[in-house]
């Protein structure tokens, strides 16, 4: 992985926007447990083209097809392993092909959910797990080792409910020394992270990492954001990433989502948290390349 820099990282302003629900969209089955990740196997080329789609609309940075890769998902790491580098791969050929007819900067972060992902029943939204410390650090540092060896520039850890995930992610971060990334967490009001602290308590605790490059929030209903910008503004120096949800609500029990998306408002939200100090903006699930593309114009004509 290469070590990718704070001045260089800090160029990244637009990030790309939901991968899982983009798939569904567009005729891929995703109902299983390992969600997006089916289609790292069943259609890699409509993944590449998932990224391609959103350069186009103007991203600076994408994610991998990732989030729910791990050894619990797949039952076994050679597996899981095979997975993540696939989806590195997939994101290198669609920069390689965007960047035949452009000459803009594209940076790949690899995507890592949570423990609760990989546990396929919603418990990301609250992270009460059954499960110890040490195995929730070993569950983080066993992709990180697959990850180090790759082509992506950065990873990005997701999602995280809670400080003590936090505290397990960078104890298996310190692992690989080279490694940097961010950790963006989903939040449940305009001041608490989904499993009840602070979110300005967590963004202190990640202050003094140098392995963190941003702090930020995801997965979360974009009415909190402005908020929640501010929160992570007083409480830390790191660069600020914002990636909501397209203000579309997740039914655990029914697995389904309900209310309505609106592009060019997300894309008008989009200024308002680059304003309060969000540095790079995207979307999450249930976000498309269309509200990427308005939070591309939002941004550029700030």
């Amino acid at each position: 992985m290469k070590a990718v820099s704070l001045s260089s990282f800090s160029a990244i302003r637009v990030l790309d926007g939901g991968m899982a629900t983009e798939l569904e969209r567009r005729g891929c089955n995703i109902s299983g447990p390992l969600w997006s990740a089916h289609v790292l196997e069943d259609s890699p080329e409509t993944i590449e083209a998932v990224h391609l789609s959103y350069l186009e609309a103007g991203a600076d940075c994408i994610l991998t097809a990732s989030y729910q890769v791990s050894a619990l998902g797949y039952g076994d790491m050679q597996k899981a392993a095979v997975a993540l580098r696939r989806s590195v791969e997939l994101a290198l050929r669609a920069r390689e092909q965007y960047c035949r007819q452009s000459l803009r900067p594209v940076w790949i972060g690899a995507s890592l959910g949570p423990y609760g992902a990989s546990l396929h029943n919603g418990a990301e939204y609250h992270g009460n797990y059954e499960i110890s410390h040490a195995q929730l650090v070993q569950f983080h540092a066993e992709r990180l080792a697959v990850l180090q060896d790759t082509e992506a520039d950065f990873v990005a850890f997701e999602t995280v409910p809670s400080l003590e995930e936090a505290s397990a992610i960078i104890e298996a971060l310190r692992q690989f020394p080279e490694v940097r990334g961010w950790v963006s967490f989903t939040c449940k009001d305009e001041v608490h992270v989904a499993h009840g602290e602070r979110l300005a308590d967590c963004a202190a605790f990640l202050d003094t990492v140098p392995q963190v490059l941003a702090v930020g929030v995801n997965c979360t209903h974009p009415k909190y954001v402005r908020s929640l910008v501010h929160e992570l503004k007083r409480s830390t120096q790191k660069a600020i990433v914002a990636y909501p949800n397209s203000g579309e609500v997740w039914d655990a029990e029914r697995r389904c989502w309900t209310g309505k998306s609106n592009a060019a408002e997300f894309g008008r939200l989009a200024s308002e948290w680059a304003e309060a100090g969000a540095q790079t903006i995207g979307g999450c699930c249930r976000t498309g390349p269309e509200h990427i593309r308005c939070v591309a114009e939002a941004l550029k004509a700030e």
